[in-house]
């Protein structure tokens, strides 16, 4: 490198710190500190604002327009997934699989929590977004409080489901298609390498914590305007609604976009609601209300995902890259398992932010994108469940009168030890 690719390089990794750090203090929305980062990014290595030649790459096309456009195949997955989480609620199969797992559990504490956990999880795999945590949460949260489960065992329960639901939602699974250039079927091959481990680990703490000193007061104020039933009486053949994309994806190998479609009209054929054509098209537009935000940040993750992947920034930047880029099934699990926390507070390591972009550097820089994709998926547990920055962290520990902080300091160890287990069955796979 140059001296002044050496300057360059000091200038986009100072920019990128800052950012960090405005994000981490929460100075600045991840929506907005992602295409400011890629519009400086490609302002210090020198990318144009605007070229004469159509092949050339510029900020206002290149950056702006075509990485505006980047993760368009993500954002119909997040719709289609909004859209089926939505006619799931309406026609009432979320709240009667909760109500099904409260009934099955009785009083036991132990088995509560871990049958509202496998529940969530079931359900969270068909519909993410925080209005489904919200939706899901008000009603098992007082539920795990009533029977004598901790504030804290009832908030990790139901952040533990968000993680495992979002390894196998397939509406996310997008995002490494448009990055990664992967087909789906690949993702699906090695979701359970990411999963199989988070969900033991998940259990093991679910049930530590319950038997020390897990147990709480036996009462709980429902919250106005939070339902814990309807009078909807739903076919229980009906419930296995949620899993159906997910099937079409892991057995016929389906697009997401198909695959969601027929869990959609196989949900209306199993419960007969009345007014189907008003459940479909209300479920879309609120369902798009749900992932507005994850939407915004998809469209800044898309043109910080062009910014990097400018020649020049490239260029910058690749020797960085491939100066710490894992070679060997051992650093490979060193290096993502110790740097699993750069997850959380939007670090680089966040698939909803910088991530993204690095994973395609190191694809770069020659990682195979399957194993930039299976480090992605495997750090992202850390994100999905300990990150203070989450919305639906926010939520949950302020519903239950949790620390955020507290949250992130007990289950993080346990998140690190899931990413290890996952690290040492992925690296001898797709190495």
């Amino acid at each position: 490198m140059t001296t002044w690719m050496w300057v360059q390089a000091i200038g986009i990794l100072l920019v990128f710190v800052i950012f960090v750090g405005l994000m981490m203090a929460r100075k600045m929305p991840t929506i907005l500190a992602l295409p400011s980062m890629a519009i400086l990014f490609a302002l210090i290595a020198g990318v144009p604002w605007t070229s004469a030649d159509p092949e050339a790459a510029t900020i206002s096309g290149t950056v702006l327009a075509q990485g505006a456009m980047r993760l368009s195949t993500a954002i119909a997955g997040l719709i289609f997934g909004a859209w089926f989480g939505q006619i799931l609620n309406k026609v009432g199969i979320t709240k009667a699989i909760i109500r099904k797992a409260a009934e099955l559990a009785g009083d036991k504490p132990i088995l509560i929590a871990l049958l509202f956990f496998i529940t969530a999880s079931i359900i969270f795999s068909a519909a993410n977004g925080l209005g489904m945590v919200i939706l899901v949460g008000t009603i098992v949260i007082p539920i795990m409080l009533t029977a004598g489960i901790s504030q804290f065992v009832a908030s990790i329960v139901v952040l533990s489901a968000v993680g495992i639901g979002a390894l196998f939602n397939v509406s996310t699974w997008a995002v490494y298609v448009d990055v990664l250039g992967l087909p789906v079927s690949t993702i699906a091959d090695y979701t359970l390498i990411a999963a199989a481990p988070l969900f033991v680990v998940c259990i093991a703490m679910i049930v530590f914590y319950v038997k020390r000193g897990g147990q709480g007061r036996r009462a709980w104020a429902m919250p106005n305007g939070s339902a814990s039933g309807d009078g909807r009486k739903v076919p229980t053949i009906a419930l296995i609604s949620p899993i159906v994309p997910v099937l079409m994806v892991f057995i016929f190998k389906m697009d997401i976009v198909p695959a969601v479609i027929i869990g959609a009209l196989a949900t209306l054929i199993l419960s007969l609601p009345k007014r189907p054509v008003h459940i479909l098209s209300s479920a879309l537009v609120e369902g798009i209300q749900d992932v507005a935000g994850a939407l915004g940040l998809m469209i800044g993750i898309g043109i910080l995902l062009n910014s990097v992947m400018a020649p020049q920034v490239t260029a910058v930047i690749s020797p960085l890259i491939e100066s710490v880029l894992p070679g060997s099934p051992w650093t490979y699990i060193l290096f993502f398992t110790i740097l699993s926390p750069l997850a959380i507070y939007r670090g680089p390591l966040n698939v909803w932010g910088l991530g993204s972009g690095i994973a395609a550097l190191f694809v770069g820089a020659g990682m195979t994108p399957v194993a930039a994709m299976l480090a992605l998926r495997v750090v992202s547990n850390v994100q999905a469940v300990s990150d203070p920055t989450n919305s639906h962290n926010v939520w949950v520990a302020d519903f239950t009168k949790s620390d955020i902080n507290d949250i992130l300091r007990k289950t993080l160890p346990w998140m690190m030890a899931s990413v290890l287990i996952s690290m040492l069955w992925g690296a001898f796979v797709v190495f």
